[in-house]
């Protein structure tokens, strides 16, 4: 057997392997640099490359800079002035600490070192090839320090080989440095690339201004500020709205005390915060600052200092999700003009920009919200509705609160009532209940309704404005007049919302009925063993399911307001969504339940609506009450005179 002699490397070998961990490509070194000016104390940075970054990278600052001696000993490995001893690792708070980059970098390119430190009369220059010091000497330059690296990887030809495009590898230099300038807001970062800027942050300190200037304002108008603080912890920055989210999570962007790091703890706890609120496979965009002790986090995991370990995870992961979620449950709703319309000279422009318009503003004096309405929902006993001549099944519940009944005038404070009509001539399903009775009574369309004790996003309802319904179109979406702005909603939308929130906030107190003749339904091996696996679960929410067969089953009761016609897709549905997903949770089961019950017993498009439907849909938007519907569709959309006139060439 061949025996393989253990050889000792040399240091040059060392160095250039140790490259490979801290300087995979050229937006590596801006990053280390980039880092560098910061610890250094720089208010204003500036990047210039050229090509890829591989032929020409050079970073400005007017940092602290460093003396002739330092300058000397600054590409040693190891040595850093941010550490001293094994104690501080415990409590890093400066970008850099491991005494890695420059030793790295030096080791596989050409640097030019140019650098002065505060109140020197003069400065020190030091070139490099391959990690050897050149040349080094005194040099006249400005205060802080300058870094030139030349012909990356030009000594090592397997790396240099791997780098993608010039504009690949450019493009990835601009992301870095911009993720860099974003968690800095209080520094003024500037890139150039091929002598054309390609960003500037003003440095002014405000988070706003920077999210503004280097993610653009398509991004930035559709930001939600958000803050949260528990202790010494604290978040703050700004998440999108729903109907802003993305297709990918590459506008995510998540800072710990200053430093950019990729967390899957942080990326879940915002998420979550849009949960029954996104349509699958988009994701919110989001700027999150996260300000802790330098003790809670490690962020000597990897030597690219991209990821770190929290102490408190749960605390962290709470601290940020309640910090998106208050501003989800906040964002603005439909108002009012605050002036009548005549006297408006200059109509504002779309109500979606208003957050940041907002964060930009000087702080005005805030005011008390307007309390909850009271009778969110008026209340029918399952006695009263047998009493019009229906026969309920009422699920296993405990005895439920007495609930005063609103009064009939209040439209506004009502939920849509189940779809239990008859066929009518309006080809509407109707809902099969067995009467009891032959004389059905006129009201009963619209008296099946239940309380609900609060709001589920505890949302606070707000003063519904002045509004005039002006029709229905295409049977699908409701047009409403407020003020000098048309509201368009979604009547199947806003209902499913509202069923939504009902049934979540019923939980296991749902209202079941016998259907008038059994569904049976004919379902795979993988559907049945879901359906089987989660009987109890759908028994919750009032469904009754025999088996009826080998793979066949028959559907003896649903959810309340679920027609008949429906029933056989809705099981169908919600086995289809169950055994999709992997290994779920039960509260993610039964959303996912609620989802498909939400939605069957909902208005269909197409269907004509009852006057007073509208009303109570439009009172609930109106009030604040809903906003998106739980599969993360918008359920109304604005359009101002403003917009109006610019489709008819009034203004231009």
């Amino acid at each position: 057997m061949f025996m393989a002699v253990i050889n000792i490397l040399s240091p040059h070998v060392a160095d250039m392997i140790a490259a490979g961990e801290v300087v995979e490509r050229p937006a590596s070194v801006i990053k280390e640099l980039m880092e560098n000016s910061f610890d250094a104390g720089a208010k204003s940075v500036t990047v210039e490359i050229k090509g890829g970054g591989a032929p020409f990278i050079r970073v400005t600052d007017d940092g602290c800079g460093m003396a002739p001696e330092d300058a000397g000993v600054a590409f040693l490995r190891h040595a850093t002035s941010k550490l001293h001893d094994e104690h501080g690792l415990e409590a890093i708070g400066t970008m850099g600490f491991r005494g890695e980059a420059l030793a790295a970098i030096s080791a596989v390119s050409e640097v030019e070192l140019t650098t002065r430190r505060r109140g020197d009369d003069e400065g020190t220059f030091v070139t490099l090839t391959a990690g050897d010091i050149q040349d080094m000497g005194p040099a006249g330059c400005p205060e802080g320090t300058v870094m030139a690296v030349k012909g990356l990887f030009y000594n090592t030809p397997a790396r240099l080989k791997f780098l993608k495009s010039d504009r690949s590898e450019a493009s990835a230099c601009v992301q870095t440095a911009l993720r860099c300038a974003l968690g800095r807001p209080e520094i003024s970062v500037r890139f150039i690339r091929d002598g054309k800027e390609e960003f500037f942050s003003p440095g002014d300190g405000r988070a706003e201004s920077a999210v503004y200037s280097l993610l653009g304002r398509d991004i930035a108008k559709d930001m939600l500020p958000c803050s949260c603080e528990d202790g010494e912890l604290r978040v703050h920055g700004f998440i999108s709205s729903p109907a802003a989210c993305r297709g990918n999570r590459s506008a995510q962007y998540f800072y710990c005390n200053g430093r950019y790091i990729r967390s899957s703890l942080l990326q879940a706890a915002v998420e979550q915060a849009y949960k029954n609120s996104l349509l699958t496979g988009r994701y919110p965009a989001c700027v999150m600052y996260l300000e802790l002790s330098c003790a809670g986090v490690d962020v000597n995991v990897h030597p690219a200092k991209t990821e770190v370990k929290f102490s408190q995870e749960k605390r962290v992961f709470e601290v940020v999700y309640h910090a998106a979620l208050a501003a989800l449950t906040g964002e603005d709703r439909i108002k009012a003009p605050a002036e009548p319309p005549a006297e408006k000279k200059s109509p504002a422009p779309a109500a979606i920009s208003a957050p940041v318009r907002a964060a930009f503003a000087p702080p005005q004096p805030q005011t008390a919200a307007p309390a909850p309405k009271p009778d969110f929902y008026r209340s029918m006993t399952s006695e009263q509705f047998r009493a019009q001549g229906y026969t309920v099944k009422d699920t296993p519940k405990p005895a439920p609160k007495p609930v005063e009944t609103a009064p009939a005038a209040s439209l506004g404070a009502y939920e849509i009532p189940y779809q239990t009509r008859l066929d009518m001539p309006n080809g509407r399903p109707a809902t099969e209940i067995r009467p009891e009775t032959t004389e059905i009574p006129k009201e009963t369309a619209h008296s099946m309704v239940k309380a609900v004790e609060k709001p589920v996003q505890n949302v606070e309802s707000q003063p519904i404005p002045d509004h005039k319904i002006v029709g229905e179109a295409l049977k699908t979406y409701i047009i409403v007049e407020v003020g000098a702005e048309l509201v368009l909603i979604d009547k199947h939308a806003a209902h499913e919302r509202m069923n939504f929130d009902r049934l979540k906030q019923r939980g296991a107190r749902n209202m079941s009925q016998t259907l008038l003749e059994s569904v049976t339904l004919h379902l795979t091996d993988e559907d049945c063993r879901v359906l089987e696996e989660n009987g109890e679960l759908l028994s919750e929410f009032g469904f009754e399911i025999e088996p009826f067969g080998e793979r066949d089953y028959a559907i003896r009761a649903v959810p309340a307001g679920i027609a008949a016609s429906d029933a056989a897709a809705a099981v169908e549905e919600i086995c289809e969504k169950l055994h999709g997903s992997k290994a779920p949770d039960p509260d993610s089961a039964r959303d996912e339940i609620l989802h498909t019950v939400a939605c069957k017993a909902a208005i269909k498009a197409g269907w004509d609506t009852d006057v007073k439907e509208l009303e109570t849909l439009v009172d609930a938007v109106l009030s604040g009450q809903i906003k998106y519907c739980p599969h993360g569709r918008p359920i109304s959309v604005t359009v101002t005179r403003r917009d109006l006139d610019k489709l008819f060439k009034r203004i231009v």
